[in-house]
């Protein structure tokens, strides 16, 4: 499972979220992750089992490629959609960690 945490754009990058006290968000599996970069949704250059983080900023991009691609009824779009709007929410970004 790929873990994503709320993140200030500001805020370092630690090593061990809960060490910081950083809000869970939700997760998406490999299959879920896959699928969203097939459909050009997730950028090819974050990998599944590395850390990588998404800012408001990239997070505002992705969600208007998937409005222009018309994937919101798509369910893995769904999921992905949901850890943005609680990043959304707090007016912060994602942190990823992988397994």
């Amino acid at each position: 499972m790929l873990d994503f945490y709320i993140i200030n754009d500001d805020q370092e990058k630690p090593n061990y979220p809960e060490k910081l006290g950083l809000e869970f968000a939700g997760g998406l599996d490999n299959k879920t992750f896959d699928n969203l970069q097939n459909k050009g949704i997730i950028d090819r250059r974050f990998d599944y089992y590395s850390d990588f983080r998404l800012g408001t900023l990239l997070i505002n991009q992705i969600r208007q490629t998937i409005i222009k691609k018309q994937l919101q009824a798509d369910n893995d779009v769904k999921k992905i959609t949901q850890l943005f709007d609680t990043a959304s929410k707090k007016q912060s970004g994602l942190i990823a960690y992988g397994d």
